[in-house]
């Protein structure tokens, strides 16, 4: 006879899957191996036994790319059942990290495995995230937009713990497993939380006492959290073979409860029977699932700051793809002399989000893993810089750069070079390139000593440089001598040569958004043009005297430097003191380093009981002047701090024995080592933003180093770059808070103000900071943290996350003015702010080019548009032949969008994220609501 509590008369939807980690505790291959075998069981099962319904393919396609690369056979096998609903497959390529992975990824992720789906069968449209640390807010609009109405979680909401258990608290965000969860524009999906984890149903018994015991039970806790009649049981876990008896499982089960229905489902049919019987006032949880309101352990936040250097590989990839590769290649295809890669660019990104899996990007597996990840992005990034130089040849060769003649004096060569801004913003800055003053093919015959000769014996001097109005303007330059080089030419064997180099250095001014600028080195004779060729050369072709003073040095005193917008003096102990002119305020007590314990794993922080912060607050720094050019300055500082060498022996031994993290005794190691740091500072002459450069080499273990940045800002709530949004969080944690540690995850930048300052610090590729209250908003950045295992659920060595060797890591402070102390024109609002904060992650790009005629102007922008508030986010070409825009609106109001390609464009659409044509766009105003991400197709004339 049944108890009371299952008296009820349920539907018992019984989903088989298995949750698969494609690496993690073991290397991918080892895993691999087990999936084949899992797949051909699976096969084998769906053919003999027509019970066994149906089989949840983890929701990623890579999975089924896996399997038939070693069983290329059964690719007709596997459509079949696909095509038949028995295996479930998509609607992602892999189950990423939402939060570690930028908003384009999270993009190319649901539009790859779409895509990939769709070839193998169907598409399984259920917004599956079974075990991601943590949820971004937007991702209910993702959804809809991607034809998504539901989302299925198992952290963020309720806490869940490491060992994937349910708290006793009363601070749940919803008393059930269902709730709307709904994005910062509205969005809004049917979210179904794994309160009991995605193995509530796991390994079923078909003996008839084991199973009454079983199911009484588990029927039991999954009726705690459901609003209604319909239970899901998860039959699977981590890396599960699939169980061969479920369908005599499921018959025992009927047989014992006849007053429930047990049926072999899927999630599509649960979910649409849980949407047509779910109360009618359900909890509508809003924005980012973090566990807020949870102890604060369950959503793994430090794994954003385990073994950083994948972070920052990640972050350089994931730029190089979506900011370089992708808007370049839609230029020169403009040009129509270069079709669009379709192919490399899938392939790119897909041998980069083979990286993005959350045991993979978190930097939480053994250290085979993350060696291998070290190489897939070696292979992505060199498929990205070869697009990358495809369409810069192409389009280099295609700018008009003969204007340059009219500049020459006699004697004179022009060496014409051209700089990329494929941000979506004008642009100034410092930027880089080399050129060949003279080259010399193999082929021509002369000997290899009478090349050099002729290349060593070119007079290097005088130079200068002019921009496309021919204004002469400031730079440096280094001779870099005799280089080996070669063409690979389309039609003919390598072309080998020797060339003559030189590299120079320049403020590239306002290049316009989404285009480019060109420029060119001038190299003459010294009776034709003078000598200097450095800074002082501008001022000599203009009759004034080369001393500092007017040579326009940015250095205005011992360790201090200053232009239009910022004053940076260095103090003592290397931390620095900004004055933001526009306001006058002072902000002090930035870029100060804090060095503690960490006895947790490469999931969680956890720094040793009594252990008190290593800093150089009261340390003496060393500071000199790097750098003096008028149109930059650099200053060195240098720390020596002493630090324990690692933890103590107790901590290998608590590891030994799997003592939990929280509760282990540890404390750090009493012997001492030198820890060096160098810091580079560096002001720009029109930049709004100060660049700071840490290197180091690690040498000690069991540690976590952060910058600290304490600019006397009270304030209650901070901003961070998240995925599509502007997330604003509150800098002290709920009354449920129980983790020491309130860590967060950013993208391009955390910032906070109060009604007259703020400030914004930018990072490249340092996804975890937290704010620490003090008398005022400290915000920490971390840097690195060094652990010795794995972690979760056993005893997993990891030498290779102590992170040892040399590290380096790139921040910028930005001061700004918050919309409430009134903007002006001399101040840089929150906006520009942010902006600054994008362009920080992408590279200036720069290539030389001839004296030639051309159909694009020496400055040119390929899309300009307008749009207080927007950010653009991505250019790239939809397979249906359009450019594809995006932009998401970052503030809380509704926004109007202005757009105006410089190419022909035959109609202009509204898109989905997956780039399907809707109505019609009108150009001239595109309104874009709170937080939505609008996507806009430029189909080109056929």
């Amino acid at each position: 006879m049944e108890s009371g509590i299952l008296a009820q008369s349920k539907t018992v939807h019984i989903v088989s899957h298995t949750h698969w980690d494609r690496e993690w505790y073991l290397p991918y291959e080892k895993h691999h191996v087990r999936l084949i075998k899992l797949m051909d069981e699976l096969l084998a099962i769906l053919e003999k036994d027509p019970d066994f319904k149906s089989f949840h393919l983890d929701g990623q396609t890579i999975m089924l790319d896996d399997y038939l690369q070693i069983r290329p056979e059964k690719r007709e096998q596997v459509e079949k059942y696909v095509r038949e609903g028995r295996i479930h497959v998509g609607p992602w390529y892999i189950l990423q990290d939402e939060f570690l992975t930028s908003s384009e990824a999270n993009v190319r992720n649901l539009l790859y495995g779409h895509r990939d789906a769709a070839r193998y069968g169907a598409v399984s449209k259920i917004g599956y995230f079974p075990d991601s640390f943590g949820n971004m807010g937007q991702a209910p609009q993702l959804l809809r937009q991607a034809g998504i109405g539901n989302a299925f979680f198992g952290r963020g909401v309720k806490p869940t713990g490491f060992n994937n258990e349910v708290s006793e608290t009363a601070a749940y965000e919803s008393p059930y497993s269902e709730m709307i969860w709904e994005a910062p524009d509205g969005s809004r999906v049917l979210g179904i939380l794994f309160a009991n984890w995605y193995s509530n149903g796991n390994e079923m018994p078909t003996e008839p006492g084991e199973a009454r015991a079983y199911w009484e039970q588990k029927l039991k806790d999954a009726e705690r959290y459901a609003s209604t009649p319909h239970v899901l049981m998860m039959n699977g876990c981590d890396h599960q073979p699939v169980q061969s008896d479920a369908a005599e499982a499921i018959r025992t089960a009927q047989r014992l409860f006849p007053a429930h229905r047990f049926v072999h489902s899927n999630l599509a049919d649960y979910a649409l029977a849980v949407s047509g019987t779910v109360p009618e006032h359900l909890s509508v949880v809003r924005g980012e699932l973090r566990s807020q309101h949870t102890d604060g352990w369950s959503t793994l936040v430090n794994t954003a700051s385990s073994r950083i250097y994948l972070k920052q590989m990640n972050n350089r990839g994931q730029a190089l793809l979506e900011k370089a590769a992708e808007p370049l290649a839609v230029f020169a295809h403009l040009t129509g002399k270069a079709p669009y890669p379709h192919h490399l660019l899938e392939y790119a990104w897909k041998t980069l989000m083979q990286n993005h899996p959350h045991d993979s990007i978190c930097g939480c597996s053994v250290d085979e893993v993350h060696d291998e990840m070290v190489a897939r992005f070696a292979k992505s990034r060199h498929v990205g810089e070869a697009i990358v130089s495809d369409s810069l040849d192409v389009l280099a060769g295609d700018i008009d750069t003969s204007p340059f003649r009219n500049v020459l004096r006699e004697g004179e060569t022009a060496y014409p070079l051209a700089v990329w801004n494929t941000t979506g913003w004008e642009r100034s800055g410092v930027a880089t390139a080399e050129l060949a003053l003279e080259r010399i093919y193999f082929r021509s015959g002369i000997g290899f000593a009478e090349m050099k000769k002729t290349l060593r014996t070119l007079p290097i001097g005088p130079l200068r440089l002019v921009d496309p109005d021919g204004n002469e303007i400031p730079f440096d330059d280094e001779d870099l001598g005799i280089a080996f080089g070669y063409d690979l030419p389309e039609d003919r064997f390598r072309q080998p040569y020797f060339e003559r180099k030189i590299r120079v250095r320049f403020e590239a001014g306002r290049v316009p958004a989404l285009g480019h600028k060109a420029f060119a080195v001038i190299h003459g004779n010294q009776a034709a043009t003078g000598s200097a060729h450095h800074a002082d050369s501008f001022e000599s072709a203009n009759g004034l005297a080369p001393i500092a003073s007017e040579r326009r040095s940015l250095v205005t005193g011992r360790n201090r430097m200053e232009n239009g917008h910022l004053a940076v003096t260095i103090e003592k102990n290397g931390s620095l003191t900004v004055l933001d002119k526009a306001s006058g305020r002072i902000l002090r007590d930035l870029c100060i380093y804090e060095d503690t314990g960490d006895i947790g794993n490469e999931y969680m922080y956890k720094q040793p009981d009594g252990d008190l912060p290593i800093t150089t607050r009261d340390l003496a720094a060393s500071v000199t002047l790097a750098e003096d050019e008028p149109f930059r300055a650099s200053f060195d500082i240098a720390h020596t701090l002493r630090i324990p060498v690692s933890a103590d022996e107790t901590l290998r031994k608590e590891q030994r024995e799997l003592v939990w993290f929280t509760g282990r005794s540890a404390g750090r190691s009493s012997v001492m080592t030198e820890f060096r740091i160098h810091t580079r500072v560096t002001l720009e002459r029109e930049g709004k933003g100060i660049l700071v450069e840490s290197a180091f080499d690690n040498q000690a273990e069991d540690h976590r180093l952060r910058m600290l940045f304490k600019p006397g800002i009270a304030a209650e709530t901070h901003q961070a770059d998240s995925i599509f949004e502007v997330a604003e969080r509150n800098n002290v944690p709920a009354a449920e808070w129980r983790n020491p540690s309130n860590c967060h995850h950013q993208q391009a930048f955390v910032s906070l103000h109060d009604e007259t300052q703020g400030l914004l610090i930018a990072n490249q590729g340092l996804p975890e900071y937290e704010i620490m209250q003090e008398d005022s908003a400290v915000i920490a950045v971390t840097l690195l943290r060094a652990v010795g295992e794995m972690g979760d659920w056993g005893h997993f060595p990891t030498p290779g996350a102590q992170c040892k060797g040399k590290h380096a890591a790139r921040l910028m402070i930005i001061p700004f003015a918050p919309a409430e102390s009134g903007r002006t024109e001399a101040r840089l609002d929150e906006e520009g702010a942010m902006i600054l904060a994008h362009q920080f992650q992408v590279p200036w790009l720069t290539l030389q080019t001839g004296v030639h005629e051309g159909s694009l102007p020496v400055v040119h922008s390929y899309l300009s548009w307008e749009g207080k508030g927007l950010m653009l986010s991505a250019l790239k070409m939809s397979t249906g032949g359009a450019v594809v825009a995006r932009w998401f609106n970052a503030a809380k109001e509704e926004r109007l969008l202005t757009a105006k390609p410089a190419f022909p464009v035959e109609e202009a659409r509204h898109s989905n994220i997956m780039e399907e044509p809707l109505d019609q766009a009108d150009l001239g105003a595109i309104a874009a609501g709170p937080a939505e991400i609008k996507t806009v197709l430029f189909q080109l004339p056929s």
